[in-house]
């Protein structure tokens, strides 16, 4: 039996994504530093990088609306194709405002028949 123990896959994830924190903090500091040294005000320097970051979000929520829109759309699309008829109903034999006869499906007799007839 081995006595090593080893870390779960969340432990590996989470120190993962620590490192990838870590590295981004890192390198935001090194962005206020370059600017700083270029001449900006620290707190300019801040609220340069804070601005960035709300666009970043912007327009990561931006795409993610029109990304759901798209979803939704789609969704009410498949759901749609299953419930509505795209054909034309055949016509039928039937009484009607002009007798018995074949009808369409919007009421209109299409058989050839001669009123005088039905006399």
């Amino acid at each position: 039996m081995n006595t090593t123990t080893r870390i779960s896959t969340a432990q590996r994830v989470g120190r993962w994504l620590g490192r990838g924190w870590r590295s981004y903090l890192r390198g935001e500091r090194r962005a206020s530093a370059w600017l700083v040294m270029r001449g900006l005000p620290s707190r300019t320097a801040l609220v340069l990088l804070w601005a960035l970051k709300l666009a970043v979000l912007g327009a990561l929520l931006y795409a993610a609306f029109w990304l759901a829109l798209l979803l939704v759309f789609l969704v009410l699309v498949v759901q749609g194709h299953d419930t509505v008829d795209w054909e034309i109903p055949e016509p039928e034999w039937r009484y009607g405002h002009a007798g018995y006869g074949l009808y369409t499906h919007d009421g209109y007799r299409i058989d050839p028949h001669d009123p005088a007839d039905e006399v």
